[in-house]
This record gives C-alpha cells, structure tokens and sequence, in this order.
C-alpha cells in the first residue's frame, strides 16, 4: 500500500462518525471519496463527495466502478431501529440489514479484490458493542454481529495478500443518532467513564488501523467502549 496520496472510501461520511474518520484522514493527508445520501459536510481539496444510496445495490456498484484505486474502506454508514418483540420495525429491520450488512459485502466485494491484487489495502467496518445482544435492539444487534462475522470470515481469504479487515465497535457514542426519534424508547447506557464516546476517538482509532503500523491486526473486532464491556 503505498504511503502517497492514499486513497480512502468512507461511507457515511456526512455526518457522525463517518465524518469524525474522513476528517482525520484528510488531516493525515489522505485523499477522501465520501459515500454518503446526504449531501456533503466537509470542504476539502483532497475530498470528494459521491452521492450514493446505500441501501440500493445498483448505486453502490456505481459508485464503487467510479472511485479508480482504493487503499482504504471504511464503512461507517448506519441508523438505529429499536423494539422488543412484539412490536419490532420490521421494515426498519430491512433497512438496517442492507445498509450495515448488504452494503458491507457489496462495498467489499466490488473494493477488496483489487487491493490484494495490488498486495496491501485496509478495510475497517464500524460495529457495535451492541452486537454482543442488548434488549430492545435485537434486529440492530443481529446486523452488527453478522458485520463481525464477514469481517472475520474475509480476514482469512486475504491476510497472505496484504489486506486487513476488522471492525471498531464502540459504545454509546456522541452522535446525532442519539437524538434520533426513532430510538426514544432505548435511552443509551452511560460508559463507565462517565461520558459518552466522541466520533474523534473512533476516528483516531480507525486510522490506526488503516496504517502500515496495524499491518499484523486482521480480522479483530476492537472495542472503543468506555469500560462498557467490563464485568461490573
């Protein structure tokens, strides 16, 4: 993987933690495709926008047949859906599963190929400590621990061909999704450290991942939590 003008594709980029990580990237000096529906937040030299539904099979593999060479994908893209049983969304079901999960194989499918090809890439998908099981967000939790086992499952196709691919789970993170309506019934646990978790932290965090340092981490789902994943 070369170390000039690397090349990232960043989903979710307008907005939350995909916009946290494409920032930090811009910063180290990285060049940016945003894949995002919204337009864009960031105004950068080295940034591109790329407006692309990502619950949409067809817009992805637009999208990806436009970016040229990738170093990088992160996918960051995400909503929350929450309910017991009984009263589960299920079309709010469908749609977690093709943006976290269908857009992860399409995304990785049409981009992780030509990385190995090439002999090195990084790939980093962002999870949830949530996929250990949480009540009331069964479905979201189900899309986040299939995530995990793609990223463990492509790891080892890969790994002798130079290309990582892990997950980053945090905990309740500061985000807008926070305040999203459609979770007003599952308020969000407070980590250990007494503070939610900020987007900067899972940027940093992500693009360590993405460095020629990381090169020996493959296949991990690392926790940014707070001290949430402790026995109390």
């Amino acid at each position: 993987m070369s170390n000039e003008a690397r090349h990232a594709a960043v989903s979710g980029s307008s907005s939350g933690i995909g916009r946290a990580i494409a920032e930090h990237l811009l910063a180290q000096g990285w060049r940016v495709s945003g894949l995002d529906l919204a337009a864009p937040a960031i105004t950068h030299a080295a940034f591109t926008a790329i407006p692309v539904d990502l619950s949409r099979g067809e817009q992805i593999a637009s999208a990806c047949a436009s970016l040229g060479p990738v170093d990088a994908l992160v996918h960051a893209a995400g909503v929350l859906r929450v309910g017991p049983l009984g009263t589960l969304d299920h079309g709010g079901g469908e749609l977690m599963w093709r943006l976290h999960v269908d857009a992860a194989a399409r995304l990785a499918d049409a981009l992780v190929p030509a990385m190995a090809a090439r002999g090195g890439g990084r790939v980093v998908f962002i999870g949830s400590r949530v996929a250990q099981g949480m009540p009331g967000r069964g479905q979201y939790a189900a899309t986040k621990a299939a995530v995990i086992a793609l990223a463990r499952s492509w790891a080892v196709e890969v790994a002798a061909r130079g290309v990582t691919i892990n997950v980053v789970s945090p905990a309740a993170t500061a985000t807008a999704m926070l305040q999203d309506p459609a979770r007003a019934a599952s308020a969000p646990r407070l980590p250990p450290i007494g503070r939610l978790i900020e987007p900067a932290e899972i940027a940093a965090l992500t693009a360590f991942l993405l460095s020629p340092a990381a090169a020996a981490i493959t296949g991990q789902d690392i926790a940014i939590c707070g001290g949430s994943s402790l026995a109390s």
